[in-house]
């Protein structure tokens, strides 16, 4: 998943091209006032919906992101977040995945959308 994802203590619970579903913990992913940063969010939600892309892509493939944005509708301080990456559309070249992020009570703190470019990987 990569060195930031490890580091931002993000964890794959279900990874598959249809979905792909992610922990994160609150705590260690902060802003100044104790809230969850809002780029953690944004970091969770290019993570979840850049594995989808990749597992829809298949071997031989590398994924590249083209466009994120990232909605905030409330503040988490504590607990773990789960992410719930889901296809909006799945083409040969482009793929587009909408991202539900939420608290461990089940309410929505941040709704995202990552779209993909998907291209031949480079030999080594």
């Amino acid at each position: 998943m990569g060195a930031l994802a490890e580091r931002m203590g993000i964890v794959p619970v279900e990874v598959g091209p249809d979905r792909v579903v992610l922990t994160m913990p609150v705590e260690g992913n902060t802003q100044p006032f104790g809230l969850l940063h809002g780029g953690a969010n944004a970091v969770l939600v290019e993570t979840a919906g850049s594995i989808g892309a990749a597992m829809h892509a298949g071997p031989g493939q590398m994924v590249v992101g083209l466009d994120i944005s990232v909605t905030h509708h409330r503040a988490a301080r504590d607990g773990m977040v789960t992410a719930v990456a889901v296809p909006l559309s799945l083409g040969r070249t482009v793929t587009s995945y909408e991202v539900k992020v939420t608290d461990d009570d089940g309410r929505l703190l941040c709704t995202g959308r990552l779209t993909c470019l998907i291209r031949s990987a480079p030999t080594p």
